[in-house]
């Protein structure tokens, strides 16, 4: 998964101070300015490019929808803003979500998983040779350096309070995440939440039981509230 290059768009401290503590804490978004109105917003926007804008409507001079209506093409768009009244109209300039001051870190994460990420082919040396697919994976910040872990290496994620461990087949990392918020970033098609402790790869399920779930690295018990979600998921209830 590459990253998409973001802008913040507020004239508030504490607000653009959040949303780049928030960007940070997701892999797959890279901030590469902020400014505090409109104008210097449309001069960036011509300058370099820029795959998403993190837009507060009210601000000094022109507004942040003005701007969006002289766009005549803008990146992705997520606006924040301390009023509701205003949703409906930034649906119609086609944003991609509506974040309420004082923005919430699962609400964001929830957001910014509705961007579009576009797809990029591999770099093949020889033309004869097959394009192989790209893995998907995500970065962890592990002591200020992101570090690479692909998805089909991961085979279960267990909760340490506000860390989390990742186990894959290499090593296991902690990293400083709650695991909620990893959940929503792991996407459900191939993990699946079994306990309020353990998230687990589907496809390192060896084997289970109405109690547990046996991996390559050992066994994960099953929460007795996620029983039927893992069942359906494997598609094998048990009785």
């Amino acid at each position: 998964m590459e990253q998409l290059k973001c802008i913040i768009v507020e004239d508030e401290p504490i607000a653009a101070e959040i949303l780049e503590n928030y960007i940070a804490r997701v892999p797959f978004l890279s901030l590469i300015d902020k400014v505090t109105d409109a104008i210097y917003a449309l001069e960036l926007l011509q300058k370099i490019p820029v795959d998403v804008m993190f837009l507060d409507i009210h601000l000094p001079g022109l507004k942040g929808l003005d701007l969006l209506k002289i766009l005549r093409k803008h990146p992705q768009v997520i606006l924040t803003t301390a009023y509701r009244e205003y949703a409906l109209e930034g649906y119609d300039l086609n944003v991609v979500d509506y974040l309420l001051k004082p923005i919430q870190f699962n609400r964001f994460l929830a957001a910014v998983n509705k961007l579009t990420i576009p797809p990029v082919k591999p770099v093949v040396a020889n033309t004869e040779e097959k394009e192989q697919p790209l893995r998907r994976h995500i970065f962890v910040n592990i002591n200020k350096k992101n570090i690479r872990i692909h998805l089909d290496e991961i085979i279960y994620i267990e909760s340490q309070r506000e860390y989390i461990r990742i186990i894959t087949d290499k090593q296991a990392y902690l990293v400083k995440y709650q695991l909620a918020d990893f959940e929503v970033l792991l996407g459900t098609a191939d993990f699946i939440r079994v306990h309020r402790s353990f998230i687990v790869s589907k496809a390192r399920v060896r084997a289970y039981t109405a109690t547990e779930i046996d991996v390559e690295a050992g066994s994960i018990p099953i929460g007795r509230n996620f029983k039927e979600l893992v069942f359906k998921a494997l598609e094998s209830p048990i009785s």
